[in-house]
């Protein structure tokens, strides 16, 4: 049975990673016929928002490992000491726990970092020839992961795809019922909830991202 790692960001779209992306990935993942282990950094976030109004809620912080755990009914492991040989593909949902978390493109936009052990994973999964997808506002990582040209989508969000470019990566605007497949380098990634309006809309998506993993894999 294949297995595909699958990196998350904590817990909540906000401030995590989206639940309806993480659970549709998951879903699909199994009724594709493959097993999944879910993993995250061990890590503080960059902050907690209170998801009713929004609001950053200075007097918490949160680990990123421990509120992925809620998402993966406890079976998660450290990101850290998880080993890339143990799996055919790699699959990071969105939420902008990907754009604060695992990387800081929220507040650093094109001169944005990546987390060191995301780094380490990716490009291992990435140079044995494994595919990757990659969902919602997760692939601003591209360009820094995988290199100057890798292409891929997060819908049609002018000044993100602008980043995108500035760091060296191509954009082609996609709806969140499709995908966009780099297939010289394995990537794919679709819009979800960049685009879609009901969690209907995101799952089109991202039932293509996962088949298409899993036939590359």
């Amino acid at each position: 049975m294949k297995k595909v790692a699958v990196i998350l960001s904590g817990c909540g779209v906000y401030d995590g990673s989206e639940i309806y992306e993480s659970v549709l990935t998951l879903l699909a993942i199994e009724q594709g016929g493959a097993g999944y282990q879910c993993m995250a950094p061990d890590i503080d976030q960059m902050h907690v928002i209170d998801h009713r109004s929004g609001d950053v809620m200075p007097d918490q912080q949160r680990n990123v490992l421990t509120e992925a755990a809620r998402l993966a009914r406890g079976e998660i492991i450290n990101l850290a000491e998880a080993n890339p040989a143990d799996y055919d593909a790699l699959i990071i949902p969105g939420g902008f726990g990907a754009a604060k978390n695992l990387s800081n493109f929220a507040v650093a936009g094109a001169a944005a970092v990546v987390n060191p052990d995301l780094i380490n994973f990716a490009r291992a999964i990435h140079g044995a020839g494994k595919p990757v997808g990659l969902i919602c506002i997760a692939p601003t990582m591209t360009p820094l992961l995988f290199g100057e040209g890798t292409t891929c989508t997060v819908g049609n969000d002018k000044a993100i795809a602008a980043a995108i470019e500035e760091m060296g990566g191509r954009h082609q605007e996609c709806d969140c019922s499709n995908i966009i497949v780099d297939e010289t380098r394995k990537i794919v990634t679709t819009p979800a909830y960049m685009l879609a309006g009901s969690i209907s809309e995101a799952a089109s998506g991202i039932n293509k991202l996962v088949d298409k993993v899993l036939q590359l894999s």
